[in-house]
């Protein structure tokens, strides 16, 4: 098996930008084993049965019910799904913690609570802890006994990390760091019994701890907010707490590996959990349009309607290929570690695909609020009623656009990690803009091929935003050159290019992939969602760069680029709203999200 894994080629991060895949290469959710399925079974039951019909007592605050809740779940495994067996977990794989993480996403509250015991409150134990800190926390962290918390920001550094101004000292003895400082924003604040905390050794080495609750480590008020009300958010206030030397994770001075290398997991989970609360969003929406009565006959009757069902399936069914096709490159990339126990390995098998990480979790919150809003129009009036299930659906959403690294902060990440790669030399990024460059120039350029094969339009529409892709970056590194990381607005346009771009590739690897093994007739509807999407992005990925390229060009150089654009972006407009409505129109029937 070993040998196996070794003579596979591991797929390096962003090189989807650069290279083609195969639909055989990438995986989909129909790769779940039966270990997969039961898992979702397993937890979306739990969800439904347990937490759902106790929504309202835990956005009352209720928090010995959230411990309760927290308990049972882990008494299933869904906390110590990821945990080592060895201190009482399941050591299941990231894909298994995954799908648990798109199935808690049908109670954004709970979602929030349990993703910090089971994530951000958990995972830099599990990768940086002492071996002592590890058996004494973990087993009863996976048994639900001890809550977790993670506190990192502060009131004055939100996205910049490391600039918070808590302190952490060492005591005269040796044996204590001694905390102080507030935290700010911190999920399972009102009653966790052990926070993640970061803080600066002397006041300038950024370090990360264990600290237990205590009287010099104390909850502040409960927060007020727009949503997720039903999660604590408290600050968290630290007066001299102390922590044994044991507690200290990973090294003095290098708490910013463990922030960063963290969040890189906490993004694709929170896609899943977007994932997660579309899935249901699309099925009350479904339901209530079917059920909704206008003028004689079901709002789902009307076009209106059908086009916004359609286009809420699309965006959940490419999320959703996108995120299982990141999971499988990562579950790869872990599976070629030798010793599965080297956790600064196996971090950086995570870590290499930090810009696919960030691209699931811009693209699955915005997909997730476009999809929360489209379902309060269709109930209408009674989507802005708290008695109805939009409502709370679109506040708990927006939420997810801050979470784990603004949208913002993850759009400039996005390029800019491509960049550093092909900066280091691991992703041949130059070369091929360079290549594109050349190609642009040239007194004829590719045209499209004649190949009937299935999606083959689809397929060099992709291709082809591939190109766009890279000849905005790679304008812009040549441009700004150094200067790159300041200029924003070109940034996170050229992200948004690279999303779209990794969108559609996945939507036809995976519709490409279904087609093989159910039949073309079978997945008739999925090459419908495929077909519609990439027509939708290129004109978005048209629009973007037209933009970016005109910031950054003029004269002779910008109509050179902008005639390249035009052939890049040529297509034939195919009929979407005809699409749209096969696609509703097979959920309509059913009365549920079937994709």
């Amino acid at each position: 098996m070993a040998a196996a894994i070794e003579a596979k080629k591991i797929v390096q991060g962003g090189s989807f930008l650069i290279e083609e895949r195969t639909p055989e290469e990438i995986f989909t959710p129909g790769d779940f084993n039966e270990e997969h399925r039961m898992i979702a079974d397993t937890t979306r039951q739990f969800m439904d049965a347990e937490v759902q019909p106790r929504i309202g007592e835990l956005e009352n605050k209720d928090w010995k019910l959230a411990r309760a809740l927290v308990k049972s779940a882990a008494d299933l495994g869904l906390v110590g799904a990821n945990i080592p067996e060895e201190y009482g977990g399941l050591g299941l794989d990231q894909t298994s913690g995954a799908i648990i993480a798109e199935n808690l996403g049908r109670s954004a509250s709970f979602a929030a609570t349990l993703g910090a015991q089971s994530g951000i409150g958990l995972l830099p134990i599990i990768y940086f802890g002492t071996e002592a800190a590890k058996q004494k926390y973990l087993p009863p962290i996976a048994a639900g006994d001890l809550v977790t918390a993670y506190a990192l920001t502060e009131a004055s550094s939100g996205s910049d990390a490391m600039a918070a101004k808590a302190t952490a000292r060492l005591s005269d003895d040796g044996k204590d760091y001694i905390l102080n400082g507030e935290k700010m924003f911190i999920t399972n604040g009102g009653f966790a019994d052990i926070f993640i905390v970061f803080a600066k050794v002397d006041g300038d080495k950024f370090s990360a701890f264990i600290v237990e609750r205590q009287e010099g480590c104390q909850s502040g008020a409960e927060e007020h907010k727009m949503g997720i009300k039903g999660s604590s958010t408290t600050p968290l206030i630290l007066a001299d707490a102390r922590t044994p030397v044991e507690n200290l994770l990973g090294e003095v001075g290098k708490g910013h590996k463990i922030a960063f290398n963290i969040l890189n997991i906490g993004r694709f989970k929170l896609g899943a959990m977007c994932l997660g609360g579309m899935k249901l969003a699309m099925h009350e929406s479904v339901r209530y349009a079917n059920e909704r009565q206008q003028f004689g006959k079901s709002i789902s009757s009307f076009g209106a309607i059908k086009s916004k069902l359609g286009e809420m399936a699309i965006r959940t069914w490419v999320g959703e290929a996108m995120i299982y096709r990141t999971l499988g490159m990562i579950e790869e990339g872990l599976g070629a570690v030798a010793d599965s126990k080297d956790m600064d390995a196996r971090l950086k098998a995570i870590e290499e695909y930090a810009a696919e990480c960030s691209i699931i979790k811009v693209a699955l919150s915005e997909y997730c609020d476009y999809v929360t809003d489209e379902m309060v129009q269709i109930f209408g009036g009674y989507g802005y009623s708290a008695d109805y299930p939009a409502e709370r659906a679109y506040r708990d959403t927006r939420i997810n656009r801050i979470f784990e690294g603004t949208n913002e902060i993850n759009r400039m990440l996005i390029p800019g990690r491509l960049m550093k790669a092909a900066l280091s030399g691991r992703l041949a990024l130059l070369p091929a803009a360079q290549a594109l460059m050349d190609e642009i120039l040239s007194p004829s350029m590719a045209s499209f091929d004649l190949d009937e094969s299935l999606l083959a339009t689809e397929q060099k529409l992709a291709q082809n935003a591939k190109k766009v892709a890279l000849m905005t970056l790679g304008t812009a590194a040549q441009k700004y050159m150094m200067g790159l990381s300041d200029q924003q607005e070109i940034l996170m346009s050229v992200a948004d290019i690279i999303m779209d771009t990794f969108a559609m590739e996945s939507a036809v690897l995976r519709a490409r992939k279904m087609a093989a093994v159910q039949g073309e007739a079978a997945v008739a509807l999925q090459l419908d969602m495929t077909r519609v999407f990439c027509n939708d992005a290129v004109e978005r990925i048209e629009g973007d760069a037209k933009n970016t390229l005109a910031a950054m060009a003029e004269g002779d150089e910008l109509r050179t680029l902008l005639a390249a654009l035009r052939r890049f972006t040529k297509m034939t407009p195919m009929n979407t709203v005809a699409a749209r409505q096969r696609i509703a129109n097979a959920m309509i029937a059913a009365n549920r999200y079937v994709y």
